[in-house]
C-alpha cells in the first residue's frame, strides 16, 4: 500500500485546484448549500467520518480537541478496511481531505490526516 505523496485538508468552500489530486469528502453529513458538481470531489467516504456520538460530543470545541482526535483514532483503528481503501484509491498521489467545519485546525479531516501520517 503506497502512502500518499502528500495529504492536505481543505474546506469544502475552498476552490478545487489541479494540484489537489484525489479529493475526498470525509464528513458524515453532506455540507449545506454545496451542490455535488460544485464540490468536485472524487469520493465521499462517510465510513471514515467520526461516529455521530463522537462528532456531537466534540461539538468543534478546541478544548476537547486532544480527547476528540484520540477517540477518533481509536475508531479509525477499527475501520482498517476503509482506511486501506482510501489509500489504495489515491494510489500514492496527492490526497485532499475535504471538510465543512469552519475551524481549519480542529476538525475530523485534520485528525484523519494525523492518523494517516502516523500509521
Amino acid at each position: 500500500m503506497k502512502q500518499p505523496s502528500r495529504i492536505q485538508c481543505k474546506r469544502v468552500h475552498d476552490p478545487a485546484e489541479p494540484s489537489d489530486g484525489y479529493r475526498v469528502l470525509v464528513d458524515r453529513i453532506w455540507p449545506r448549500g454545496i451542490k455535488k458538481e460544485a464540490l468536485k470531489a472524487d469520493d465521499w467516504r462517510k465510513d471514515l467520518a467520526p461516529s455521530s456520538e463522537l462528532r456531537k460530543w466534540f461539538g468543534h470545541d478546541p478544548a476537547r480537541w486532544a480527547a476528540f482526535y484520540q477517540k477518533y483514532h481509536a475508531e479509525l483503528r477499527q475501520r482498517r478496511d476503509a482506511v486501506e481503501a482510501l489509500l489504495s484509491a489515491c494510489d500514492g498521489g496527492v490526497l485532499t481531505l475535504l471538510f465543512a467545519a469552519r475551524d481549519r485546525e480542529h476538525n475530523n479531516a485534520v485528525a484523519l490526516r494525523m492518523f494517516l501520517q502516523s500509521d
